[in-house]
């Protein structure tokens, strides 16, 4: 793994880590995760075997990625964030590969500190989730969801900023449309 940092007391057991990424001090990725370039997975953060982070990821400390969670780039994963992957989980009933449910993290979203993400869902492009957010059901793009459960709450831009009713960013000008799938930016 060439260009990639692992601190001496973290724990990186992959082989398909891209150039750039740090793993820091107690941060455990097993066999088989699949990590980009320039990702930043910290302290305490652990990365199953199937879990599949893109490029430019932030993993957080303590934050747990399980089988069947797929983030794409520029996605933040905020401390404590908590994926799940089985909506029927029993001490004696041992599910693994397929048998596991999937959660899909589109570019760029954002899940505040302690998300819980209840799988079976799908996160929209930049969307943004508050700290204390329990996700259980798909998150449209651009969408603020906050709450347990979290609901639509407003809109933001790919910036972060909240966007007014006009659907225009203050901050950077960038102007959007909704869709079925959420918002888009013209």
């Amino acid at each position: 793994m060439s260009g990639v940092r692992v601190h001496p007391q973290g724990l990186c057991e992959s082989d398909d880590v891209g150039e750039g990424t740090r793993v820091w001090a107690f941060a455990h990725v097993l066999p088989g995760a699949r990590i980009g370039r320039d990702c930043n997975i910290c302290d305490g953060a652990f990365v199953e075997s199937r879990a599949v982070l893109g490029n430019n990821v932030t993993v957080k400390n303590s934050t747990l990625v399980f089988d069947g969670v797929t983030c794409e780039d520029d996605v933040f994963l905020g401390p404590n964030v908590l994926f799940t992957n089985d909506l029927r989980p029993r001490a004696h009933v041992k599910k693994t590969g397929d048998a596991l449910e999937t959660t899909l993290v589109r570019r760029g979203a954002t899940l505040g500190a302690g998300t819980v993400v209840v799988c079976g869902t799908e996160i929209g492009e930049h969307a943004f989730a508050a700290a204390g957010s329990v996700i259980t059901k798909s998150v449209p793009a651009h969408a603020f969801v906050a709450g347990n459960p979290a609901v639509v709450k407003g809109w933001v831009c790919a910036c972060g900023a909240r966007l007014a009713g006009d659907l225009a960013c203050q901050e950077c000008g960038t102007r959007h449309e909704e869709t079925p799938d959420g918002l888009k930016a013209l």
